[in-house]
């Protein structure tokens, strides 16, 4: 039936009983497509005054909207600027159950392709620290990616296995995500390829390892910290079983309800031959919420939090790298950014003094890269620009959605510029894109090649 595969299908009859014809009569309901819009560029009040699309508000994400299957919000200058991200609604969930306050030291430990690592990035409001992990190298470079067409400042990106992270950063985070690999049996109806990946023992197989990033997690929260684990799967022995024998590991840990999510489908522990306490579990169902299969559990580790120390620089810039960047900000930007400034290699970084040092720990961003090098002169970085707003730069040009200039800018052409010579933010409709630079009338494009589009 619909492509699912005929043990999923009796394993849920068996589970949901009166509810399964309902279950399933909603995959044959079209998917639910969602945005998430970027707050530390713009309001869900201000979006929803300029959006190009129809959207409708998602009730529990005061920040996520539904779109319209018709609509292309991915091809439009408004992603390439960061002003949102294209988001599944359920998977807005667990970062709404985790409550990030601005100041907080997070972990997303399984953090690829970034929604919920951007998501997280917009609750701490540019203040506290993000570490954004993923184990997998070519998803790494996408969630960093995703973080900087976001402009998040405050991050760092690492690509390492949960046990190596946890040597460097023990007892060391507020909060911590764990969005787990899993079966994704609550995507079958938006990515149909996962049924052809699925087998009846698949929930097993990741049920072991589930287990394991979460015995590595719980060494990086600090005592009184929170952590939640999330999926996107239906199947107990990952969901409910997987909480049950986690508590039963680690007694200091309990199981929290989650504020804010009290609406949607309590745990289920008869499933797992559990105790009541599994009802706290949070699940979203396709039959009964707008969006895909999900699962949350709120934990928090008993104890009282000390307080991270502030640490000095990790690195010292050379006096005269130092001279070029500091000439580069005098010409070209009407602010300076807090932190400390770091070269790895001869690209310049501006680094968190929340952490004493990254040393062993494999890097693909250790914090807002600000640019490189080159030749005796410093060239600013597209991730400098898109963590930058309009008021920041001196020189600036800026092109309405619609134009053509913004169209020729994305592919990556020359445009016509009547303003003096010098670095200039290219912007859309007031939101950076990246950078230009203007000589004699002609502003060169320094779009990303990897990011030009082709139409």
């Amino acid at each position: 039936m619909n492509g699912l595969p005929e043990e999923f299908l009796l394993k849920m009859r068996s589970l949901l009983k009166d509810e399964y014809k309902e279950f399933v009569e909603a995959y044959k309901a079209p998917k639910n497509s969602a945005f998430r819009i970027n707050t530390l560029k713009i309001s869900s009040e201000g979006f929803a005054r300029i959006s190009p699309f129809e959207i409708e508000p998602i009730e529990e994400i005061k920040e996520g909207y539904y779109y319209s299957t018709e609509e292309q919000p991915g091809k439009h200058p408004y992603h390439s600027a960061g002003l949102y991200y294209i988001q599944e609604p359920s998977a807005m969930m667990p970062v709404k159950a985790l409550d990030v306050q601005p100041g907080e030291i997070v972990l997303d430990l399984c953090a690829a392709p970034g929604g919920k690592s951007t998501q997280i990035a917009c609750a701490l409001k540019g203040e506290g620290l993000l570490v954004s992990n993923e184990i997998i190298s070519s998803r790494a470079s996408i969630l960093a990616e995703n973080m900087e067409r976001f402009g998040v400042k405050n991050a760092i990106i690492t690509n390492e296995s949960p046990d190596r992270l946890s040597k460097h950063f023990n007892d060391f985070f507020d909060k911590v995500l764990v969005d787990a690999p899993c079966s994704g049996e609550g995507m079958f109806r938006k990515e149909p390829y996962a049924c052809s990946e699925w087998n009846t023992d698949t929930p097993v197989s990741c049920a072991k390892r589930q287990l394991n990033i979460l015995d590595d997690a719980q060494k990086m929260l600090k005592s009184g910290g929170k952590l939640v684990y999330s999926t996107c799967t239906f199947s107990p022995e990952e969901n409910e079983g997987v909480i049950k024998q986690f508590l039963q590991r680690y007694t200091e840990f309990d199981l929290c309800d989650i504020s804010g999510l009290l609406n949607l489908e309590r745990g289920r522990p008869e499933w797992v031959n559990g105790t009541e306490n599994l009802m706290k579990c949070r699940r979203i169902w396709p039959h009964k919420y707008r969006g895909e299969g999900h699962f949350a559990a709120l934990l928090k580790k008993s104890g009282t939090a000390l307080e991270n120390s502030n640490y000095k620089s990790m690195s010292v810039v050379d006096k005269k790298n130092l001279e070029l960047y500091l000439g580069f900000q005098q010409e070209n930007l009407l602010c300076s950014l807090d932190g400390n400034l770091s070269l790895f290699g001869d690209h310049l970084y501006l680094v968190s003094n929340k952490v004493s040092h990254l040393k062993g720990v494999k890097l693909i961003r250790p914090g807002l890269h600000l640019g490189i090098f080159k030749k005796n002169r410093f060239e600013p970085s597209h991730s400098l620009a898109m963590a930058l707003r309009k008021k920041d730069f001196i020189r600036s040009v800026s092109y309405t959605s619609d134009s053509k200039e913004i169209l020729k800018y994305l592919r990556g052409e020359t445009l016509e510029a009547d303003i003096e010579n010098g670095w200039t933010a290219v912007l859309v409709d007031g939101y950076p894109l990246g950078w230009g630079k203007v000589v004699g009338g002609t502003l060169k494009n320094h779009y990303p090649k990897g990011l030009r589009i082709n139409y």
